[in-house]
């Protein structure tokens, strides 16, 4: 252990390391100097523009970006305004702001994405000073105006600007400032002079750090820990206050500038003119000389330094106790492999000699470091500890190594660690899909068959968003072919009305059988092409056809028409002629639409409907004339309706002519004056009527109808008149049980004398039923 521990420096009761990550690929004649530089936490990519001050178009500055170990990613000349600050994003996105509050979005190979302006006041004023910060919300921007205003967006993918209070007495550019995240609340701590102010949403507070020294006059420097927990503040007078909202402590005097990482201790990293020194809460400290300028970039659990010719990770060593997961956790927490591997050998051999050492811890570490390993390699560059991976998590990383366009690498990280699928393998395939089809060299026919081969046993992925962004890189041919392998229509059909292939949108859209998606689909033609266009594209697909018919007959009538005169469908235009006209109100109105429809019914050779509706205008035309001359309500009675009220109100010679002109069935007739007779109790004339002529309809309904109005003397004088079948019925219906039994022995029918002996009663009937009894009996020996 002894070449492990050999760069360990103790600091009170902690130890500290310094060990180097990568000696670095860049070339970099003057170091970074006269460099503006960026490096993202979790080993992320570090950018660089040069200089960066140069206003002049023939000289413009130069926008580079490395891996951690100084491998080129993209390079640029940058064409747009003056530069104020470089960062990185939560997802590795560069962002740029410019001296005029405008920001732009790069990926970490260098293509542009988007830009947004941080708000009119910025852009008169100008940009002063910058932090970019990491937010509960996203990636964040703090900017301090020429007009000492401060402006803050807590998450740049929802830009909401945020104006904070003025300070009080600011007078030019304060000594310093940061930004505080605690709470899921972003706010501005501002050093002016000795005093400090924490700005908020509404107001400006003024604080006081307790402990801090009476000497110091000015706070010229200050900085915040990675996890927001820690503030260090550096006085003019050398101080180096460090402390939380709760806690206060004062350490050493230096006149330094500091960045402060999160560790198992309170403590704070010193650099200045070549010196680097780590002081805690004792008051010892510990001493490193840089060559080179050199830049500190806080993480998660130590600060990594980063100069023209070497990365390194200075950190504090964990509190390991010797217990049996010791040479384990030394393996996690050695970020070089052969440390690694010396103390997973080590803990191999220790764990035979235990009896109750589960095995899953040692798996699930071995698989971890394997990980990496693999990215910590020079050629990844992503120097991760094992501390800031869990942190991370592996989709994060995953999705690190996409966006470097390291798929082969990618997909063996998930299949060893087992990432399910959806999460794992099919993403970085829909990546790479995403990213194959925006290649020029190949033609579209190479690219489809090259992703759908690739993508074949891959589940889950959507070649709808492939299409998508093959469409979007201009290779409408190519997003054609993939939407071929998307099985599910209602993915094809958005994307092919988006690329202007309305007749392949809606056969396929027919084809999948989904009503909704059809008149999606029909609704976005109807609203993008002519009508001329649009009607000749329907007649092309019966089924589209169709469904919009049927949406047309609910909301567009007038197209419904359109529809009809285009098709020579006369039918259908007979059809649509007579129910438009039941929604006129005026007589000539609605009859010219009758007549209408009857000469679209005699074109379509329909001279049954055409005949239906001439008898339909002439019932309106008799209708009409009766209102006008009894005051009859009738119009838009039907022929049955208009006969009934005729009758009801005595006009029975109208009704009658009613009969005869739109020859009316004998039955229905008879029927229709028998109960409106009847409802009138007009008996007499109910009588004549029954004399008139021999009934068609017989004379057992004038027996029912009486008894129904409670008039069975009436009822009794149509009984003789009833057929033999119909006299049983009859009789009982007027309550004749002898004349029922008479009629019923007569006909010798078993089954009416057994309805007739269920009216008798047995104490005043006896001779009748006996009579009855016998009949039966006799007709049942036969």
């Amino acid at each position: 252990m002894a070449f492990v521990t050999a760069n360990w420096n103790p600091l009170g009761d902690a130890f500290y390391r310094k060990i180097e990550l990568y000696e670095m690929g860049w070339n970099l004649k003057d170091g970074l100097r006269d460099c503006l530089v960026a490096a993202a936490p979790y080993g992320g990519p570090i950018a660089l523009l040069k200089a960066h001050n140069r206003r002049s178009p023939s000289a413009r500055p130069q926008l580079e970006i490395f891996s951690s170990s100084g491998l080129p990613l993209a390079s640029f000349p940058w064409k747009s305004g003056v530069v104020k600050q470089l960062g990185w994003t939560v997802s590795d996105d560069l962002l740029c702001v410019q001296e005029d509050g405008t920001l732009l979005v790069y990926d970490l190979l260098g293509g542009f994405k988007r830009h947004f302006s941080m708000g009119n006041e910025v852009s008169q004023s100008q940009v002063l000073e910058t932090k970019i910060f990491h937010s509960p919300y996203g990636t964040g921007v703090a900017i301090l105006t020429g007009a000492l205003r401060f402006t803050l967006a807590t998450n740049i993918d929802d830009i909401k600007l945020r104006r904070l209070p003025e300070v009080p007495g600011l007078q030019g550019a304060p000594s310093c400032w940061a930004v505080l995240t605690q709470d899921r609340q972003s706010k501005v701590l501002v050093a002016n002079g000795s005093h400090l102010f924490v700005l908020d949403n509404t107001a400006c507070t003024p604080v006081t750090p307790p402990g801090l020294s009476p000497q110091a006059s000015s706070i010229v420097h200050m900085c915040v820990s990675f996890s927001y927990k820690y503030l260090a503040l550096l006085t003019d007078s050398g101080h180096v206050w460090m402390g939380t909202f709760k806690d206060k402590f004062v350490l050493l005097f230096f006149s330094c500038r500091c960045r402060r990482p999160k560790s198992q201790q309170p403590s704070a990293v010193v650099m200045w003119d070549g010196l680097l020194l780590v002081v805690g809460e004792c008051k010892e400290t510990i001493q490193y000389h840089l060559d080179d300028d050199s830049i500190l970039v806080p993480e998660l659990d130590g600060v990594r330094i980063i100069s023209g010719t070497h990365h390194e990770l200075l950190q504090e060593v964990p509190d390991i106790s010797f217990t049996e997961g010791m040479k384990i956790n030394m393996g996690l927490y050695s970020i070089f492999f052969l440390s690694r591997l010396f103390s997973l050998q080590a803990a191999s051999f220790g764990k035979c000699f235990l009896s109750n050492f589960p095995p899953e811890q040692f798996v699930g570490m071995c698989r971890d470091l394997r990980v990496l390993n693999a990215v910590r390699d020079y050629t990844v560059g992503i120097p991760l500890s094992h501390t800031q991976f869990k942190q991370m998590t592996i989709q994060v990383l995953i999705d690190r190594l996409v966006y470097r366009k390291l798929y082969p690498l990618a997909i063996e990280v998930c299949r060893y660690l087992k990432t399910p699928e959806y999460q794992g393998v099919s993403r970085v395939l829909k990546h790479w899909a995403c990213y194959k089809v925006q290649q020029k060299e190949e033609s579209d026919e190479v690219i489809a068959k090259a992703v759908s081969v690739k993508l074949a046993d891959a589940a889950g992925i959507s070649y709808s968003e492939i299409a998508t962004k093959a469409y979007e890189s201009g290779r409408t041919e190519l997003a054609i072919k993939l939407l071929e392998f998307e099985p599910r229509s209602g993915e094809q059909v958005p994307l092919l009305l988006k690329m202007k292939k309305s007749p392949l949108a809606l056969s396929k859209a027919i084809e999948s059988g989904d009503t909704d998606l059809v008149y999606t689909v029909v609704m976005y033609l109807k609203n993008e092409l002519n009508r001329g266009d649009f009607f000749m594209m329907l007649r092309n697909q019966p089924v589209a056809l169709s469904l919009y018919k049927q949406f047309c007959k609910h909301q567009e009538q007038d197209t419904l028409k359109d529809l009809f005169n285009q098709d020579d469908d006369h039918e259908e235009l007979g059809n649509f002629y007579v129910k438009a006209s039941y929604k006129e109100q005026r007589l000539e109105a609605r009859i010219g639409h009758l007549q209408s429809a009857v000469d679209e019914y005699y074109k379509a050779k329909n001279e049954f409907s055409a005949k239906t509706t001439e008898d339909e205008m002439r019932l309106l035309r008799f209708q009409r004339k009766l209102e006008e001359e009894k005051g009859e309500q009738l119009v838009g009675f039907s022929l049955h309706d208009t006969m009934t009220t005729l009758l009801s109100v005595g006009l029975h010679k109208h009704a009658e002519q009613l009969y005869k002109d739109f020859r009316v069935p004998d039955k229905r007739f008879w029927w229709l004056r028998l109960k409106a007779l009847a409802e009138k109790e007009d008996w007499e004339e109910l009588e004549k009527f029954s004399k008139s002529k021999k009934s068609p309809i017989g004379y057992l309904p004038f027996v029912e109808v009486c008894i129904k109005h409670h008039n069975k003397y009436e009822a009794r004088k149509y009984v003789s008149k009833v057929t033999l079948e119909q006299k049983v019925k009859a009789h009982l219906a007027v309550g004749d049980v002898e004349g029922a039994a008479e009629a019923a022995i007569e006909r010798r029918n078993e089954s009416e004398i057994g309805t007739v002996l269920s009216r008798c009663s047995a104490t005043t009937d006896h001779l009748l039923v006996e009579r009855l009894n016998r009949a039966k009996a006799t007709v049942a020996k036969k």
